[in-house]
Order: C-alpha cells, then sequence, then structure tokens
C-alpha cells in the first residue's frame, strides 16, 4: 500500500490531492531565460558570420574567449602534442566507450529493400550516408569526448564522407583543446577539427567560412545559444538540417520502496551537475523514500565539486508522490523525461508501460551514467518533452532514404487506369496524361505486335 501525505510540504508534490491544474504545473519545465533576448542575439551572431566569416569567427573568439589570434583549424602538428599527454588509464577507458558504442550502433545498419508491389512494378527504398556532417562538441567547463563518441561512431559506420568537428576553443590557447576529445575523434577517423564553440561554430557549419566548408546536418547539444542557433539555421532553406530538438537536460527518477535511496540521490544529482537549467525529478508511491532521498541529496551534494551548479538546477526539482506504481508510471509518460531511471521490485513489468522516455535506464545497478559513456547506447536525446514523438539519435540520422520505383510495360498496363482515375479525382489532367499516353503507345504497339519499353 502506498504511503499518503496529507498535505505538499517540504517540496513534495502529492499527485492525487493536487487540481489537474496543479498536476500540470508540477511538470512544467523551467522557462528558458530571456528567451526574446536571446534569439536576437543569436541572429546577430549568424548574420555576422555569413558576412564576415572568418574575420567574425576571430573577433567572437576574442570577445567570448578572450583570444586574440585563434587559428581556427587545429594543426595536426599540435594535436599530436597533445595526444602525447594523455593519462594511459583514460585512453583505456575512451576504448572501452567506443568499442561498446561501435557495437551497439553497427547492429543498427540499414538495408535496402525491394518490393513487387505489382506484376512489373518494383520499388526499392535506398540509404546513402549524409554527404557532410557538423558534430558540436561542447566545451568550457567540462569539456565532453563521450559526446565525439556518441556522434563520431555513427558518422564513422555511416561512412560520411566528411565529418567536421568544432569545439570551443581552450585556454590559454585556442588549440589547448582536452587530450580525451582528441583521441575519441582519433578513434572515429575524424581529422577536421575546428576550435571554435557557441552560435559562431553552428553559423560557420551551416553557412560556410573561408576556412570551413558549408556541411548538410549538424549534430550535437550545447548550452541554449547553440540551441538556438541550430534551431535557426534548420529554418533557414539556406542553412543546414540538424539532429534534433533540445532543451536543457533533464532526469526523472521511478522508484519504490525497494529502492536505494543513495543511489537514487546519486542519480539526480548526476544530471543537476550538467547545468544550472537542467531539471531533476523523483517520482515515487513512498513517502518515506522520498524523505530518505532528500536527505541523500543535501549529504552528497556537500560534496561535490560542481555544487553551485548542482544546487540550481536542484531549485527546478520536483519530488512528487503517487497513490501507487500504476499512477507513477501515468506521471512518467506524462512528462515524457530525456531520461527514465527505474528502481522498483517491479522493473520488468514496468517498461513495455512507458510510452514516451527517450531512454530508460532499468534496475539499480543501472545509473544514467552508464549510457553518458560505455553501455552503447547514445547519449544524444530530445529533451523539454520532444521525446513523445522525436526518437533517440541513432545510426539512421546519418544517411538519408530515398525511393527508386521502375515500371516495366506490364507493370503500366497494371496500375496506369488506376492512376488515371486517381489523378482525374484530384482534377490534375496533366499527370492523367503522362500516364494515359504511356498507355496508348502500348495499346498501338500491341495492336502492331511491336512492345517498346520492355516487359
Amino acid at each position: 500500500m502506498a504511503t499518503t501525505m496529507a498535505t505538499t510540504s517540504a517540496g513534495v508534490f502529492n499527485w492525487p490531492q493536487l487540481s489537474s491544474e496543479q498536476q500540470q504545473a508540477a511538470l512544467t519545465r523551467p522557462e528558458l531565460a530571456d528567451s526574446a533576448g536571446l534569439s536576437e542575439q543569436v541572429r546577430t551572431i549568424i548574420a555576422s558570420v555569413k558576412q564576415q566569416g572568418d574575420q567574425a569567427l576571430r573577433a567572437y573568439s576574442q570577445q567570448f574567449d578572450g583570444l586574440t589570434d585563434n587559428p581556427l583549424r587545429l594543426s595536426d602538428s599540435k594535436k599530436r602534442s597533445v595526444l602525447a599527454t594523455l593519462l594511459p588509464e583514460r585512453k583505456a577507458a575512451i576504448e572501452l566507450a567506443y568499442d561498446n558504442i561501435r557495437k551497439f550502433h553497427a547492429a543498427q545498419l540499414p538495408r535496402d529493400i525491394e518490393v513487387e508491389t505489382s506484376s512489373g512494378v518494383v520499388c526499392q527504398l535506398k540509404s546513402q550516408a549524409i554527404s557532410a556532417v557538423g558534430l558540436y562538441i561542447p566545451g568550457g567547463s567540462a569539456p565532453l569526448p563521450s559526446t565525439v563518441l556518441m556522434l563520431g561512431v555513427p558518422a564513422q559506420l555511416a561512412a560520411c564522407p566528411r565529418p567536421v568537428l568544432v569545439t570551443p576553443p581552450g585556454k590559454p590557447a585556442a588549440d589547448d583543446i582536452a587530450p580525451e576529445i582528441l583521441y575519441a575523434a582519433e578513434l572515429c577517423g575524424i581529422t577536421e577539427i575546428y576550435t571554435i564553440g557557441g552560435a559562431q561554430a553552428i553559423a560557420a557549419l551551416a553557412y560556410g567560412t573561408e576556412s570551413i566548408a558549408k556541411v548538410d546536418k549538424i549534430f550535437g547539444p550545447g548550452n541554449r545559444y547553440v540551441t538556438e542557433a541550430k534551431q535557426q539555421v534548420s529554418q533557414d532553406v539556406k542553412g543546414a538540417m540538424i539532429d534534433m530538438p533540445a532543451g536543457p537536460s533533464e532526469v526523472l527518477v521511478l522508484a519504490d520502496n525497494s529502492a536505494n535511496p543513495a543511489f537514487v540521490a546519486a542519480d539526480l544529482l548526476s544530471q543537476a551537475e550538467h547545468g544550472p537549467d537542467s531539471q531533476v525529478v523523483l517520482v515515487s508511491d513512498s513517502a518515506e523514500l522520498i524523505t530518505m532521498v532528500q536527505a541523500e541529496v543535501a549529504k552528497q551534494l556537500a560534496e561535490l565539486p560542481r555544487k553551485a551548479i548542482a544546487e540550481a538546477a536542484l531549485s527546478y526539482s520536483r519530488y512528487i508522490l503517487t497513490a501507487d506504481l500504476k499512477q507513477a508510471v501515468e506521471v512518467t509518460n506524462a512528462y515524457a523525461p530525456e531520461h527514465l531511471i527505474v528502481q522498483t521490485a517491479v522493473d520488468d513489468e514496468l517498461v513495455e508501460q512507458f510510452t514516451s522516455a527517450a531512454s530508460i535506464f532499468v534496475g539499480q545497478w543501472t545509473p544514467e551514467s552508464a549510457g553518458d559513456y560505455a553501455s552503447g547506447t547514445n547519449h544524444v536525446l530530445p529533451t523539454y518533452g520532444y521525446s513523445k514523438t522525436v526518437s533517440s539519435l541513432s545510426l539512421t540520422d546519418f544517411y538519408r532514404r530515398y525511393t527508386v520505383q521502375k515500371l516495366s510495360a506490364t507493370g503500366m498496363r497494371n496500375i496506369g487506369p488506376a492512376i488515371v482515375t486517381l489523378a482525374e479525382a484530384e482534377s490534375l489532367t496533366a499527370h492523367a496524361n503522362a500516364v494515359r499516353l504511356r498507355l496508348a503507345t502500348l495499346n498501338g504497339s500491341t495492336a502492331n505486335n511491336n512492345s517498346p519499353g520492355g516487359e
């Protein structure tokens, strides 16, 4: 029997006692600050890069990063000298993660299909690697070599002819990029690397500059400027496609009284330390567990180097008490989390009931950190509720799919009359004529014992 609370207190939302409006408010993500101002700032940056190219990139590098001379492209000699500093244990960890991610994504290789839908009518679905892909790798306070693997491995497996990596410049020099990022890129066969970040990097990838040729599609997470820039260039026919819409990172943990409070707290904090606008949610049918998790969060938070960041994220946290696990699943599906961690006595029974999570982590031994680094699944995921309709990044995102069809004379005879009928029903006379002329030719040829086009 689930424990109930008389009132909502201590940051705990008692779900059955909330009105529908209060329930909706409890699941609301934090609004992005100054969205109108942000949009205009990003629009200005994009326009500058489009007009001034490399000059704008270097100017923004000086303005935002304090660097007076950014070479933009990382030289091979510099890459080699940085790689020489990589610690052996980190190299081994990157290799393990690379192997697992490659195994999982290699199983996703698409296959062409061919179907004869009617006699003489052959249809094909084919896949072709996207020619040029831009891979955005966040840097700053937390360089992410794991994201290099999440983007670089599928680009490598798809055999995209031109993978381009951009990452914010290091300090004190622009080319002081973390060796872990460079080693992950080397494993993925990426040689074109640029030391730029932010909205200006997205603009450079989308439109091109003197040093950076335009790409066709842009992948990767980033801060709100990067996210806004990706949205803007994807809405411009002269820009570039993007992998998915995304907002601040988030996790929802669904746990009952069998869960380990320390594990649950650690999972919440692992997401909270991503950034001040991250959101963490605990949904449980046990008031006692919620209380113990809150105590554990306070205890573990005190020891975190990124305590200030996690504290800011925790201001958006939610502790939701439900009547039972059935209701907990309903709340989870309504929230549509980027990451869903399930720690209950009936994990396997619940997994099939989730309809909107982007990535699910099952059981007490499966932290979200596993998917972030080395289990093999991709950590580039839709956030902000987009996971209701948008899927996690996969190998297929690095391909374009197209169709091929071929009709023989027999095929035209078989489906031609239906095409004419449907075209006329839509008042598209030219469509009908394109088929009617062919049918007339075939009928005339048949009468003359001559069959152009073959059977």
